[in-house]
């Protein structure tokens, strides 16, 4: 049997910020992979390097040094642009704040990603629907988020997110602002239907309950890794 190839690929990666006369270290040679269909956990403290490794392999930051590599893409030999458009193809986000557009109702918050890859608006309509039902709202379309509860929200979130069918999923503490009961739901229904389509996640928590979904552990630490476990 084959072994899956790469979806990730960190080699040498820093990241550090200046404040004032102080340069603060976020990531400090960090060198990661993470195979095709594997969910990963990225754990550790606030303001351990999580969110800023997720912006760099998403391509929303970029590292002073090192490299990396997502779907085949060396993406920080790309320009602004390049890393925009590369992103929005292959790469869904899930984060705390479920960031829906209050002004668009719940089947028009996930059109507007299938419209930026240029998906025809019957074929939206048709993956609209399909996305709706896999989260348990398929008749909540004409919905606007201010009804929804959090729980609710974070799952049209999770449909936008995968909507294009994006090689990588990055979350970002998905369920930080959910109640116990709604976290389960939302961390079950986003590994089944990661897993489905053969995405690969990585996902950025402090939770113990998140992590049991992993294939993976990593722990960060002062932004380098401290460990990497499987689970």
């Amino acid at each position: 049997m084959t072994a899956p190839s790469i979806e990730i690929q960190v080699r040498s990666l820093e990241r550090r910020f200046r404040e004032g006369e102080r340069e603060h270290v976020v990531l400090d040679d960090v060198d990661l992979e993470i195979r095709r269909g594997e969910t990963v956990a990225l754990r550790g403290r606030s303001g351990s390097g999580k969110s800023t490794l997720l912006n760099l392999i998403g391509g929303i930051d970029t590292p002073n040094a090192g490299s990396i590599r997502v779907a085949d893409t060396d993406v920080t030999a790309l320009s602004e642009r390049e890393r925009t458009l590369f992103r929005r193809r292959h790469i869904g986000f899930v984060y705390q704040a479920f960031n829906l557009v209050p002004t668009l109702n719940v089947a028009d918050n996930i059109r507007l990603v299938l419209e930026l890859n240029g998906v025809k608006h019957a074929s939206a309509d048709v993956r609209i629907a399909e996305l709706l039902d896999a989260v348990g709202l398929g008749d909540r379309g004409a919905s606007y988020p201010d009804v929804l509860s959090g729980g609710e929200q974070q799952r049209v979130a999770i449909a936008r997110a995968l909507s294009h069918q994006p090689a990588v999923l990055l979350a970002d503490e998905p369920t930080g602002n959910l109640d116990d009961q709604s976290a389960e739901i939302v961390l079950a229904l986003l590994d089944e239907l990661v897993r489905s389509m053969g995405g690969t996640m990585l996902i950025a928590t402090h939770s113990n309950s998140v992590a049991s979904y992993c294939d993976r552990v990593i722990e960060l630490h002062n932004g380098r890794f401290e460990s990497d476990t499987t689970t």
